[in-house]
């Protein structure tokens, strides 16, 4: 075994791992990155199939918000193109798009008790809001029972948070739209999402390295610090010396990495009980005819399990080869947070799909990938977060399982890893000021 030591390692080339990194890199630190995959962006990354750039999780990038400012901050471009209009809803083969009316707009259109849920809204943006044990659909079926606008808000849930409105605290959703970035201006990449994260390392290798197809397999910890990072490289292990580890693997790898005596029990019990992954499907699709026009993407109205599609190709036309169109369409299964059948579910997308799009057959499905279990589209539901802290010095977690309440997505990620590197940063500047 070989031996090395840096500042830091962060485990995970995830979206919550590389925005630590830069950070830290950016700070000064000798930062390491490791990851087991050979390319950047984990749950987010892209792949190419058949000559499309094809992304295997996050698509869109939202502008403003601590993303955009992570690249400000680190000192590179962030690649992204907004499609005009960005967001609208598909409902009985007609598009709506809410981008100047918003909810007032749609919920108006649809349900005479729009005004009453409109009121609750803006109470959230008071601080007025249901406990975290109240479900969506329950808070919503108190104001309405019209059908579509339930079917909207499920999949609005499902679209932002992977999940059903019957398994999402309301107050996440209410905390998510009312005081969260939600989506209103974002963004796609031309060079497929791997494009941001290819960014990101180049600002970590400033100061730094990164090591793909290189797993961690141990975590070391002594007297309740962190020691260092054992890991696989090139066949062979080498142990990395650092009294600093950020974890972008999730807490239930993150614990088994270190085993669960170097934790306190109470951290290891959170891990078992509390987490809450939550899973959906990802359908890559390729057609020669237009399925939609619009370019951004539409969330739909009454369906099975679909909650949305982007129409990528339309903004990017980089992504595929001439004369094709590339979209991505995404399905959450029932439940999201429990155990399904995935041949079942992606049977009822690929219905609901055929049913929206009368021409969908003669498009050319590239790829489906059911995000679940040890690779979800969310380590934990917004609302079931756990702590960044894990309990052992030196240690801290980042990513879509320790998010701020009630938030979703990429902005999520980084903002876990802003969180986390300011407190390190701060708390080596008092360590040196002492000094001094």
């Amino acid at each position: 075994m070989t031996d090395q030591r840096v500042d830091a390692v962060v485990i995970g080339a995830g979206a919550g791992g590389l925005c630590a990194a830069a950070r830290l890199a950016h700070g000064g630190l000798h930062t390491l990155v490791v990851d087991d995959k050979d390319r950047l962006g984990g749950r987010a990354s892209t792949e190419e199939i058949d000559g499309f750039k094809v992304n295997i999780g996050a698509i869109a990038i939202e502008f403003g918000g601590v993303f955009e400012e992570t690249f400000h901050t680190v000192g590179v471009p962030l690649d992204i193109r907004a499609p005009e209009p960005a967001a609208s809803f598909f409902i009985d083969g007609k598009l709506i798009d809410v981008g100047r009316g918003g909810w007032s707009l749609l919920l108006g259109q649809l349900t005479k008790q729009a005004s009453r849920i409109l009121e609750k809204f803006a109470d959230a943006r008071t601080g007025n809001l249901p406990d975290g044990r109240q479900s969506t659909e329950d808070w919503l079926k108190t104001y309405t029972s019209n059908a579509m606008v339930h079917a909207i808000f499920r999949n609005l849930c499902a679209a932002i948070f992977a999940c059903n409105a019957a398994e999402l605290p309301a107050r996440a959703f209410l905390t998510y739209f009312t005081s969260k970035g939600a989506f209103k201006k974002f963004g796609f990449c031309p060079q497929g999402t791997i494009g941001v994260w290819n960014a990101l390392g180049g600002a970590i290798r400033r100061n730094g390295d990164i090591w793909l197809s290189t797993p961690a397999t141990q975590i070391h910890v002594d007297a309740g610090r962190v020691t260092g990072v054992t890991v696989t490289r090139n066949g062979a292990p080498v142990r990395i010396e650092t009294d600093l580890v950020i974890s972008n693997a999730g807490p239930k790898t993150t614990v088994a990495l270190a085993g669960d005596a170097a934790f306190p029990p109470a951290y290891v019990a959170k891990v078992r009980n509390d987490l809450r992954p939550a899973a959906n499907i990802v359908i890559n699709v390729a057609s020669r005819e237009p399925l939609i026009d619009h370019p951004g993407i539409v969330t739909f109205g009454k369906t099975r399990r679909l909650c949305n599609m982007a129409n990528l190709s339309a903004t990017c036309p980089e992504l595929a080869p001439p004369g094709w169109h590339l979209y991505v369409a995404y399905a959450v299964p029932v439940p999201a947070l429990g155990d399904f059948d995935s041949d079942t579910e992606v049977a009822l997308a690929l219905a609901d799909l055929r049913e929206q799009f009368a021409n969908f057959d003669q498009a050319k499905i590239l790829s489906i990938r059911v995000m679940r279990d040890d690779w979800p589209a969310q380590r934990s539901c917004a609302g079931y977060d756990l702590p960044r802290e894990t309990g052992i010095e030196g240690l801290w977690c980042v990513g879509d399982a320790v998010k701020q309440y009630g938030n979703g997505g990429t902005q999520a990620c980084a903002e876990t890893a802003k969180l986390v590197t300011d407190a390190i940063l701060a708390g080596r500047l008092r360590v040196h000021a002492g000094r001094v």
